[in-house]
């Protein structure tokens, strides 16, 4: 039994068509019937049903499927290990972040991994944290920033890359205005202007909420930070954002610290805690890990 043979019949099956097999690795069809027949012999079983108008598996094909499989990710699995030992890091990578995460030069990482292993194709997907944790558990992505609380997403490894404040904002002439800090219960007597379910702020103001007895009234949500801005200047409600995303409208709204207790988030890079990973996926965590917080002046 030949790796050729295996690569064949895992293409037949995918293809469930021996013409389109053979024109996806670029040989003749007959050089492919050929393996597929050496290997059938081989096993004293036919793998493929050719009386229709698409070849379809037998029930031997179906039992050898998840083995051949799984024997062609060992060997590409090999080459990768070999590939990372000499320097040659080739493949792809999937990073993930929510979407106002300003406060990271994630930018300037990427262009220097990429200068670095130009051989790498990486993508980046935003979406919220939940989702995105979501994603690192079912292998979809490779490694993720997430805004989290104080617990961490369950089956994942992480590292807090830096923590902050959340901070109330208010409309200038708002009731809050003329206050140096707000506590938790004070800001839960007016209309709230919250990220959604899912994110990490909006995690942190539910569980304190909840710790304490109050019920919040999210009269406005939105996926991102300046969108908040804008309600709370438009004096819809107090935005709940995080300290670095309030800098940006800082003399347009005024802001105040939330007290009694102090909301605090998290920002952590997140893997997959078990399970294998490529040597790029590797690569891009390593680098990941090292990627400072920018300056808060």
């Amino acid at each position: 039994m030949e790796l050729r043979q295996l690569e064949y019949f895992v293409a037949v099956t995918e293809e469930a068509s021996f013409t389109r097999a053979a024109a996806r690795l670029h040989v003749a069809q007959p050089g492919v019937s050929a393996q597929i027949r050496r290997l059938e012999r081989e096993l004293g079983q036919p793998l493929f049903d050719r009386s229709g108008r698409t070849v379809r598996l037998t029930e031997a094909g179906e039992l050898v499927l998840p083995y051949a499989r799984a024997a062609l990710a060992a060997v590409h699995g090999a080459r990768r290990s070999v590939d990372e030992l000499t320097g040659l890091l080739r493949g792809h990578v999937t990073i993930g972040t929510f979407d106002w995460v300003t406060a990271l030069d994630l930018p300037g990482m990427l262009a220097d991994f990429h200068r670095d292993h130009p051989d790498v194709e990486i993508t980046v997907t935003q979406h919220d944290s939940a989702t995105l944790a979501d994603e690192l558990r079912a292998g979809r992505i490779d490694l993720a920033f997430l805004s989290i609380g104080d617990e961490p997403p369950e089956g994942l490894a992480t590292e807090i890359v830096f923590e902050q404040d959340l901070v109330a904002a208010a409309a200038h002439g708002h009731p809050l205005s003329g206050r140096g800090t707000v506590t938790l219960r004070g800001l839960a007597e007016h209309d709230l202007i919250s990220l959604p379910r899912g994110t990490g702020v909006r995690a942190v103001l539910d569980r304190a909420c909840a710790a304490a007895g109050l019920r919040p009234r999210v009269a406005f949500e939105a996926g991102e930070p300046p969108v908040l801005a804008e309600l709370a200047a438009r004096g819809l409600g107090v935005a709940v954002v995080p300290e670095s995303a309030a800098r940006a409208f800082a003399g347009d709204l005024h802001v105040l610290p939330i007290v009694r207790p102090r909301l605090r988030g998290r920002v952590v890079l997140a893997w997959r805690a078990e399970g294998p990973r490529s040597p790029a996926a590797r690569a891009l965590t390593a680098r990941a890990r090292g990627l400072p917080a920018r300056p808060s002046g």
